[in-house]
């Protein structure tokens, strides 16, 4: 029962979840695609932050921080890949009322993080190229920790006003959620009760979040660009370049995700492109981070052939 009286009160226990698609011959091929890219995703977050715990080489700022970045994708990807996953291959896509609030939780705490330790990623990197002389002593375990700590309490802390702001408030007799998973924008449809300060809250932290840590982005980036025109050696501004790829690759297709997602005109909105948009960052997205920064960076594919060769052995 999705509602239960108590007293001549009416409480919500559960919510329905629309899902991916209406088509039912569309259910078990997608079973079998989002299985394939959720195992790849966790599989490839895992070995990430094994790797780069375990071997002596990885124990730079730079790998702390991608060892972090492998936590954050298979976190979020975790919190809703799953249960998406049980909801293709069952007719009853229900969630219980506080599964969904703390699945909404987690997302807007991993999500959140995620765009901030991508800053921290890109600080990172301004340090190593445009200042090599004090990387060590800038970009300390001391310092490294804060770059990652401060995100995490930031993101947890609004994390918690969100879900609370919305699951205080009161919602109406329907209680379908025209998604895959509890997200906030679909949340705010079905309150009685005015929803204008918590949109409020979520639109000024949404763009503060965006655009601060973009900032933060272009800024590091603008001066490494600077700093790699000035070398005199092309040897030099190649490995420069190389050392930036994989985590400018990963910058430019969470961004524009999300930009597309958040910052398209209100007519053109609707809750099939958020799905679309969400599938991608939820679930893509984890899994190419870790492919990105395997397949672009000369160290990783080394550590990893190692294992495959050493495995191969026994």
């Amino acid at each position: 029962m999705a509602w239960m009286n108590k007293q001549n009160l009416t409480v919500l226990t559960e919510f329905i979840l629309m899902g991916l698609t209406d088509c039912p011959e569309l259910q078990t091929p997608f079973f079998g695609l989002f299985l394939i890219i959720y195992t790849v995703s966790v599989v490839g977050n895992l070995g990430m932050i094994s790797l780069t715990k375990m071997d002596p080489r990885f124990q730079t700022p730079m790998y702390f921080f991608l060892r972090h970045l492998a936590f954050i994708d298979l976190g979020y990807s975790s919190a809703v890949g799953p249960k998406m996953l049980v909801n293709l291959v069952t007719n009853q896509n229900t969630i219980p009322y506080n599964w969904c609030a703390t699945q909404l939780a987690f997302f807007i705490l991993f999500i959140i993080s995620e765009l901030f330790i991508l800053s921290a990623m890109a600080y990172d990197r301004y340090v190593a190229i445009c200042n090599p002389l004090l990387y060590t002593i800038v970009m300390s375990q001391r310092v490294c920790w804060v770059l990652v700590t401060v995100p995490y309490l930031y993101s947890a802390f609004l994390s918690l006003i969100i879900t609370i702001k919305i699951f205080m408030s009161s919602f109406c007799g329907h209680n379908v959620i025209r998604h895959f998973y509890c997200d906030n924008l679909p949340l705010l449809t079905l309150l009685c009760s005015s929803s204008h300060d918590i949109e409020l809250i979520i639109l000024i932290f949404s763009a503060f979040n965006l655009v601060s840590s973009l900032v933060i982005v272009l800024m590091s980036y603008i001066l490494i660009l600077m700093a790699i025109l000035r070398m005199n050696s092309a040897e030099g501004r190649h490995k420069a370049f190389s050392t930036c790829g994989s985590h400018l690759t990963v910058v430019i297709v969470l961004y524009a995700t999300l930009f597309f997602m958040y910052v398209q005109p209100k007519s053109s909105h609707s809750f099939d492109t958020d799905k679309i948009a969400s599938v991608f960052y939820t679930l893509i997205i984890p899994m190419l981070n870790p492919m990105i920064y395997s397949l672009r960076n000369k160290e990783v594919k080394g550590a990893l052939k190692k294992i495959i060769l050493n495995r191969s052995f026994y």
